[in-house]
């Protein structure tokens, strides 16, 4: 008896029940099209400050599905950088923040392009640059061999490991690769966005790589995404529905993969994720206009470059609490100079004190901005 559903005679015929998904997919592709719809009114500029977030909150959450905090600043300029978005200094970025931001960029950028494996490979090179995985060396921009062994997915301590999942031999993924490539680039009769999660459950099931196969995936599904939209630009971000939903995640490709060919109920978490994500495109949306308002009412007014600086950070979502010793660190200025910009911004009805609360005294923006 199969114990995957790889080993299944019919892989990978995947089946589902239509009737049952049609009223989530319509509901999806409607708030998907009245999405672009909104963001299309906006402009260019508005347009492409959207992008830059939600291109930033895909990239960050991607990686902390897998445990792996990226800076959020480095991912930013990054990103800004090669969109040529105007965001003041760049800060200095990380090679292995640089290939995240390259893979999804190829990704979602030339969505039209066809899916190749030197493609996969490069993105995978983008990912490792080093050719390591944290300490442990690992063959990059190749499909996995047998000299690895079999790759699984386990948890527990030492001697007591549970297999949650393993994959295909490594001596079959040629072939497996080569059906999911011809899939993929292929025309079948079947919805962009439900190709989009069989996408992504597929390429994670075979699991080609040593590592980063589940980063790999959701730019593979960002990608299918793209062209059900026909718009290389991202308005919302599915990898940041998907980190906080990370064990439901998780269970649902565990149970996927031990079942059968019917993957209706993964298709329908899929749609219901997406739904969520565009939740956040809202609030990512709502952040974006507040900003454009703050600026145009503020254009008669005169920043020095850390106060421009540091307005934006806040705007962005800046972390924890924002101090004058903060405000020293990230602008390099004294003490003396942090606290002299804060009382000209709380002066002005920028920025206001916040109740006390701890040793430091800490500054947020007027609601009203």
């Amino acid at each position: 008896m199969a114990t995957y559903i790889h080993e299944l005679k019919d892989w990978p015929k995947f089946t589902w029940n239509s009737s049952k998904l049609a009223q989530k997919l319509g509901a999806v592709r409607n708030r998907q099209g009245r999405l672009t719809g909104r963001m299309e009114e906006l402009g260019f500029r508005l347009r492409t400050e959207a992008n830059l977030e939600a291109l930033t909150e895909e990239v960050t959450k991607s990686s902390e599905i897998e445990g792996e905090v990226l800076s959020r600043d480095q991912v930013r300029s990054s990103l800004a950088r090669r969109l040529g978005v105007d965001i003041g200094a760049f800060t200095p970025v990380e090679r292995n923040v640089e290939g995240i931001v390259e893979m999804m960029l190829d990704a979602t950028g030339r969505y039209e392009a066809p899916l190749t494996s030197d493609r996969l490979f490069g993105w995978h090179a983008a990912l490792f640059p080093t050719g390591r995985s944290g300490m442990t060396k690992i063959a990059v921009g190749n499909w996995r061999t047998e000299d690895t062994g079999p790759m699984q997915v386990v948890s527990g301590p030492i001697g007591r490991e549970r297999v949650h999942y393993e994959a295909p031999k490594a001596g079959l993924l040629p072939d497996e690769m080569k059906a999911f490539i011809g899939w993929f680039n292929g025309t079948q009769d079947i919805d962009p966005v439900i190709k989009a999660a069989v996408a992504h459950l597929w390429f994670v099931t075979i699991h080609p790589l040593e590592d980063g196969n589940g980063r790999i995936a959701r730019a593979i599904s960002d990608m299918a995404l793209a062209r059900s939209e026909n718009s290389s630009q991202r308005f919302y971000s599915m990898s940041a529905q998907i980190r906080q939903e990370r064990n439901a995640y998780y269970d649902l490709l565990e149970a996927t993969q031990k079942g059968d060919l019917d993957i209706t109920v993964w298709l329908e978490w899929f749609l219901d994720c997406l739904d969520r994500a565009f939740d956040r495109a809202d609030t990512i949306l709502a952040s974006v206009l507040r900003k454009a308002h703050f600026w145009k009412k503020q254009a008669n007014q005169k920043f020095n470059d850390r106060q421009r600086a540091m307005i934006e950070r806040l705007f962005e979502g800046f972390e924890g609490k924002l101090t004058s010793s903060k405000w020293a660190q990230l602008t390099k200025s004294s003490q003396d100079t942090a606290l002299r910009d804060i009382d000209d911004l709380v002066a002005r009805g920028v920025l206001v004190k916040d109740a006390p609360g701890g040793r430091s005294t800490s500054y947020s923006l007027i609601d009203e901005v």
